[in-house]
């Protein structure tokens, strides 16, 4: 009866409003900030704007672990890895979202340039498939994501980012299930003295617009509490960050008022 009711959730979760491997974001950094991470640049920016990859100067990669609602059959691991070149930043990216009978993969591969000093763009290739309980083998597609930054000033950045814009989807035997596009647009701020804002609006043509706030406060160098909120149903989020040296090491939650509580954790290393 229990596998029934956690495959039952799963379900509603995966489908009622966007395919999750589309939309599943890493980073326990950006969770503890609601998301709202569409202009901030790090090692996961794989996962939120690729755009953020081109100001990152030393090789780094990262691993995630992501225990949705508690839930182990919705359990989300990624990783990332990030290159800087001569002509610009390459990324590589992968995710697997839930366990047992259903499955869903990301593979992604992201290129980043600074194209002046204010404007930064990139372009990521992605595979994603899905294994379905009813179907012996998994099913996928190739499509694109795309991202630009602008720093206004030294303090203000914005960013856009679209997932997805030609509406790629899985071919089943009833038809293409059609994956809609996901728009992200949002900023933060950078105060002089150790707090960061970050807000951010998502967008899906099936769904309103979805609003996230983020605020890091980081009291010295190698510490960082973050707090976040969107909605609506409005979800809270809450997390630390500590840096030794070249490690790095993020802790995030979520709460949902429903479905209850998502922790998750991180560790990125720059080399």
């Amino acid at each position: 009866m229990k596998k029934k009711l956690t495959f039952f959730i799963l379900s509603i979760f995966v489908f009622s409003k966007t395919y999750s491997a589309g939309n599943n974001l890493a980073g326990a950094r950006a969770l503890a900030l609601s998301n709202a991470f569409v202009s901030v640049s790090d090692t996961w920016s794989t996962f939120h704007n690729q755009a953020g990859l081109a100001v990152l100067d030393n090789l780094s990669a990262g691993v995630f672990y992501e225990s949705r609602f508690m839930i182990d059959e919705l359990s989300h691991v990624a990783g990332t890895f990030v290159l800087p070149v001569n002509a610009g930043t390459f990324g590589f990216s992968f995710s697997q979202f839930g366990k047992g009978t259903y499955k869903e993969h990301k593979v992604g591969l992201a290129f980043a340039k600074r194209l002046t000093k204010k404007w930064n763009a990139a372009i990521q290739l992605d595979y994603l498939s899905s294994r379905f309980p009813e179907n012996e083998r998994a099913i996928g597609f190739a499509t694109f994501e795309a991202g630009v930054i602008y720093a206004a000033t030294d303090n203000l950045f914005f960013g856009a980012h679209i997932f997805n814009p030609i509406s790629n989807g899985f071919d089943m035997p009833e038809g293409t299930q059609k994956i809609p596009a996901v728009f992200r647009v949002g900023g933060h701020y950078q105060f002089p003295n150790m707090v960061l804002v970050t807000f951010e609006t998502e967008k899906t043509p099936e769904n309103p617009y979805l609003l996230k706030y983020g605020i890091e406060f980081s009291p010295v160098n190698n510490l960082a509490f973050r707090f976040g909120v969107s909605g609506k149903p409005v979800n809270y989020s809450a997390g630390i960050g500590y840096s030794v040296g070249r490690l790095t090491t993020d802790i995030g939650f979520g709460y949902h008022g429903n479905l209850g509580l998502t922790p998750s954790v991180s560790i990125q290393i720059a080399l």
